[in-house]
């Protein structure tokens, strides 16, 4: 009687429990009752307002089976809250799935490692549903949290790995769920990647799995081994992220490191951070880079080595950016780097650990620059040049010193990958004139930088290695020779005195070694290679001369330094001779080759540091020099315009190094001892000089009608005869003349100055009695004062 009233009773259910109960056997290892399910899921379709009771009901048989501990129906019913979720996608849907959360919260809670994996499957294909209406309440905390957790299990390793696994993919689909609506939580806050970046890189840690790839869809999908799926996880999650959220995983990843002691040794931090940048959008790849910068700045007063495992990893990402990098964004990082570096040197100077931190920020810049287009390559150049400090002459501190070091260290590293097409694009003014100022640097090693940036710029054809040595025998080099061409041609028209003076200037400072002397060697090889033409010979060979004198006049360079500017000077003499393909010329440089071979073979290749104190000179021995006025009729037989070669050598023997072609760099002239004076360029002193014995002719008495008549009626042949004479006079003066006659010969004396100062004051006086509206005479120029015969028109 009791079971039929039950039974009579059980009748006045409502159809939604009774369509529940239905879908649950008596044994539940037999599953999930599919037909009673399909009625279910039949009645959830055409009553969907039902959705929500039937969620419900299902979360109390869930929670009383878990009470019970009746494990097998709690699974039935979890397949059942699934298949529910797939089929209906009703706008009730959402608290349907406020059921089903709850339902997925419990299983994770409890201690049953089979219901969490479960939960968390369930969790995984709810997120891969997209819902009609997005739900403005609903929160994820538990989720994050719990997925966290069991990322970090640590039970034993068959468990383990099943346990970190489901909660790899769950925190998977929460960033998936959430990642794409931003009317539901937002996952990028950073209470939230707190706990999913530390828990991913936590299992990356032990992966042997090293693939650094672009192209995700090359990981399998179906991924077990932890290490590999939290690998997944962080590309899709950095690819996911915005220019906006994107630094919100960066932090995280960044305090990890620091915390967990991971930067030392860094092959783990390398990995990691190439993963970031393959996976995150082009267009943000370079706040990477930035935001790495800055936790260099945190980590100032972090031990070196430290801060170079930083630079490292820096140094491996920094060229994926390079490619994405524009405009501010390329200077402000290399301004970044330079920064660091000028930190570094003053951190210390001395350090070794120190030393290798420089090295890794300068190739991080070398490789940055190696992924930039070349124009943007000169303006890194370019930019360096302004930051480094010009030659010091008033006893340049070490750390300035280390400073300029490390400056021309970072410009060679940019310039290594660098291709020159042109030179006047390689080297514009902005970028040549500095750079030769830093030729006469105090320091030797700053100036074998110096060169060694030169060579890199200026070898085109591969040919450096081939003359980074001083040799006789050229054909056996097997150089890669190119006719000059016509812009080219114009550039060292143009720049080629200043170039000549600065090396020629260069070669006269005594505390040169070797190595210095011979890669000046080298840059004057590259040039004469590169610019292969009778038309460049000529400056050349004067330079050439003008090193000879040096060495043979010299009363500041060494015995050993004048032997290797010999050992220079025959090299370049028999180089220009092959490469100009002047056969006369070149048997002349083989007969003095032949001649010092029995008589100073000290003076033929190779430099030594250090040559036996009882050699012979070479300037008692004249037949061994190269003789100009020889030099001159050769080049005349072969029909090549010499006439510059039968005057006196621009270059002085021993003292300031005029340019070839009558013109003179105004910037800098270096002494013998490197001492720094101002010097006026050549065009201000045939303006503003006068000869002994040249009267210096009055304004006054040069501008009166009479003489303004003569200057009129005189043929003009006579006048230009008067004037190449007195411009002879002028140049042969100042050829001549010691600097200290010249500075006293150009000298205003006091008493003429004082005497124009009251004529001025004088005129000035007059003009205001006579009329208060005419203007005062303007004080002419000094050169105009001081030289009026050269300023008649």
């Amino acid at each position: 009687m009791f079971n039929g009233c039950c039974g009579c009773f059980s009748a006045f259910r409502p159809r939604y429990k009774r369509l529940v109960d239905s879908i649950f056997p008596v044994n539940p290892q037999d599953g999930l009752v599919k037909s009673n399910m399909e009625k279910l899921t039949f009645y959830s379709l055409t009553s969907p307002e039902k959705l929500d009771r039937i969620g419900e009901y299902l979360y109390q048989r869930v929670a009383r089976d878990i009470y019970r501990k009746k494990y097998g129906f709690v699974v039935i019913a979890m397949e059942a809250m699934d298949q529910l979720l797939l089929a209906c996608h009703a706008p009730t849907l959402n608290l349907f799935v406020e059921s089903f959360l709850k339902m997925v919260q419990k299983l994770l809670e409890s201690t049953q490692s089979d219901l969490q994996i479960l939960a968390t499957q369930s969790f995984v294909k709810f997120a891969n549903i997209e819902e009609d209406t997005p739900s403005y309440h609903r929160r994820y905390d538990f989720f994050v949290s719990k997925f966290s957790a069991m990322c970090h299990s640590g039970d034993n390793k068959e468990i383990r790995d099943k346990i970190r696994t489901a909660g790899i993919k769950g925190l998977q689909a929460v960033v998936r769920k959430t990642v794409s609506d931003d009317l539901v939580e937002n996952i990028w806050e950073s209470v939230h990647m707190d706990k999913i970046v530390p828990s991913l890189l936590f299992n990356m840690q032990d992966s042997t799995f090293h693939k650094d790839t672009q192209n995700d869809d090359s990981i399998p999908e179906d991924i077990t081994d932890p290490p590999m799926l939290a690998e997944t996880c962080l590309r899709e999650l950095v690819g996911r992220a915005s220019f906006g959220h994107i630094r919100a995983v960066l932090k995280p990843v960044l305090r990890h490191f620091d915390l967990h002691k991971l930067w030392v040794p860094n092959e783990f931090a390398i990995h990691t951070f190439r993963i970031i940048m393959f996976s995150i959008q082009a267009q943000y790849s370079y706040t990477v880079v930035e935001t790495l910068m800055a936790h260099l700045d945190d980590n100032a007063q972090s031990s070196p080595t430290i801060r170079t495992s930083i630079a490292e990893v820096l140094s491996k990402i920094i060229a994926i950016a390079a490619g994405e990098s524009v405009g501010p964004s390329v200077l402000e990082i290399i301004n970044s780097l330079l920064n660091h570096l000028r930190d570094s040197v003053r951190n210390g100077t001395s350090q070794a650990e120190e030393k290798q931190y420089q090295d890794a920020l300068i190739n991080a810049l070398g490789e940055f620059a190696n992924h930039l287009p070349d124009y943007q390559k000169i303006e890194i150049m370019m930019f360096i040049m302004s930051k480094i400090p010009f030659p010091l002459v008033n006893n340049p501190t070490p750390a300035d010193n280390m400073l300029q070091s490390i400056l021309l260290k970072s410009l060679l590293k940019v310039g290594t990958k660098y291709q020159t097409i042109h030179l006047n694009t390689t080297f514009p003014v902005s970028f040549l004139e500095p750079l030769l100022r830093m030729t006469l640097a105090p320091d030797a090693e700053m100036r074998l930088l110096v060169q060694k940036i030169l060579h890199t710029l200026m070898d085109r054809h591969g040919n450096l290695d081939k003359l980074c040595k001083t040799t006789l025998n050229i054909l056996d080099l097997d150089l890669n020779i190119e006719k000059c061409s016509r812009p080219d041609l114009i550039f060292i028209n143009k720049h080629g005195p200043m170039i000549y003076d600065a090396l020629y200037s260069s070669l006269q400072m005594d505390s040169n070694t070797p190595e210095n002397i011979e890669a000046i060697y080298t840059t004057l090889a590259l040039l004469c290679v590169e610019l292969a033409s009778t038309d460049t010979v000529i400056d050349l060979l004067q330079l050439l001369l003008g090193i000879q004198s040096m060495a043979l006049t010299s009363t500041t360079l060494s015995n050993t330094q004048k032997f290797n500017l010999h050992v220079l000077v025959i090299s370049l003499f028999v180089l220009i001779s092959d490469v100009v393909n002047i056969q006369v010329l070149s048997d002349y440089a083989m007969r003095l080759v032949e001649a010092r071979k029995e008589e100073a073979p000290h003076s033929l290749p190779e430099m030594l540091s250090h040559y036996p104190a009882d050699l012979e000179p070479i300037n008692k021995m004249p037949h061994l020099l190269i003789d100009q006025m020889a030099v001159y009729d050769y080049l005349k037989a072969t029909g090549i315009d010499a006439s510059r070669l039968s005057q006196s050598s621009p270059y002085g023997a021993g003292g300031p190094g005029l340019l070839a072609g009558g013109h003179r760099h105004s910037w800098m002239d270096v002494g013998a001892r490197g001492s720094t004076i101002e010097i006026p360029s050549l065009h201000e002193v045939d303006s503003a000089a006068s000869s002994p014995g040249v009267t210096r002719k009055l304004i006054e008495e040069d501008l009166m009608f009479d003489g303004m008549k003569k200057l009129l009626t005189e043929p003009p042949e006579i006048r230009k005869e008067s004037e190449a004479e007195r411009r002879k006079q002028l140049n042969h003066t100042f050829r001549t003349c010691s600097f200290a006659e010249l500075v006293r010969i150009t000298q205003p004396k006091h008493d003429t100055l004082q005497n124009k100062l009251n004529e001025i004051f004088k005129s000035i006086s007059e003009h205001e009695t006579g009329s208060i509206h005419e203007e005062s005479r303007k004080e002419l120029p000094t050169y105009e004062q001081n030289f009026p015969e050269l300023f008649y028109y």
